[in-house]
């Protein structure tokens, strides 16, 4: 029997990277997973059958050696690990850059001591800012918040680790991702997160502004076949958006979610608007969403005691939480 090849997955015990684990182990892949559970469960890599190899290596990115035994003889990396959570990006600016720029950097040295044939970076499309839509990958690049700006650096090292080393590398700009899995701990956070927990608990939802700003929403299993495809690509030293390119109202969200909201205010440097133009990614790599809006937030219903042990978050709780970002990003100086 051939042994099976060789991917190693940073954040993989996290919500995407726990979906690219999935699809790599459908492939075939022995797949050796970093990940400092800090975000990550275990849990989100016990459901393979007995004959797949998934190993977990639970350690922060920044602790990798160049020449760590982890990487012997990957195939491809796929690097979705880092701080991910936004609003405390305003708080906590020196933990994202360390975290999401040096962490990268690690990584990419880990991979090109390595030998892989490729790596794939997990990019943010907040890059854009308050983008025009639909945003092409050529769109300017204007970070609102630091947690922006470290996933933009970050990218920025990946493609000078291509172009000096000659590392093959490509990265995906992802829009908004959901799905089961997602992460129910740590800081305010993503939508779907707060609202399970809230429907769970028979509590309003906290829609920001007045629900009509809308989101490019792209499930975690489209996510993780694009990856695969960008990985498995001839071509290197490219930028793909990824999102559904069908935006939808977060008051939409509430609909399929069936519950009542509340509304809290509007955040500064936040968009109306996200919306992927993802023309690039289907004619290259001939990607394209299969899993829709309805059936993705189905599938989440189906499994929403999973969110059961998150944060339960109020008005008053967030406007605590978010009172720096609004500080901070209303324009007055800070000392």
């Amino acid at each position: 029997m051939a042994e099976r090849p060789i991917a190693v997955v940073t954040g993989g015990a996290g919500f995407i990277g726990s979906h690219m684990v999935d699809l790599l182990v459908s492939r075939g892949y022995a797949v050796r997973v970093i990940d400092n559970l800090v975000g990550g469960r275990e849990a989100n890599l016990k459901h393979h059958g007995s004959g797949a190899e998934v190993t977990l290596d639970r350690r922060d990115i920044r602790s990798l050696a160049p020449d760590d035994s982890l990487f012997a003889g990957t195939r491809f990396v796929f690097h979705f690990a880092g701080i991910g959570d936004i609003v405390p990006s305003i708080e906590r600016p020196s933990d994202y850059m360390s975290t999401n720029v040096q962490g990268t950097v690690a990584v990419l040295e880990a991979a090109r001591h390595a030998g892989a044939r490729k790596l794939v970076y997990a990019a943010s499309s907040s890059c854009y800012g308050l983008a025009e839509t639909p945003t092409r990958e050529d769109h300017p690049v204007q970070p609102q918040y630091p947690y922006a700006l470290s996933k933009y650096q970050g990218e920025q090292a990946v493609f000078h680790w291509g172009k000096v080393y000659k590392l093959p590398v490509n990265s995906i700009r992802i829009f908004n991702a959901y799905g089961t899995r997602s992460r129910t701990s740590g800081a305010y956070g993503a939508v779907f997160g707060v609202f399970l927990r809230q429907k769970l608990a028979g509590k309003p939802f906290t829609v920001v502004g007045d629900g009509t700003q809308r989101r490019d929403f792209i499930y975690a299993t489209d996510l993780a076949t694009g990856f695969l495809a960008a990985a498995e690509t001839d071509r290197s030293g490219e930028i793909w958006n990824i999102g559904a390119g069908k935006p939808q109202t977060i008051n939409r969200l509430v609909e399929l979610l069936v519950g009542h909201a509340t509304y809290i205010p509007k955040r500064p440097g936040e968009p109306d608007i996200t919306f992927a133009d993802i023309t690039k990614i289907g004619r290259d790599l001939g990607w394209a969403p299969k899993v829709s809006f309805e059936e993705g937030v189905g599938r989440i219903l189906a499994e929403i005691d999973y969110w059961r042990e998150a944060p339960l978050w109020t008005p008053e709780t967030i406007a605590d939480a978010t009172k720096t970002w609004f500080r901070v990003l209303s324009g007055e100086r800070q000392g």
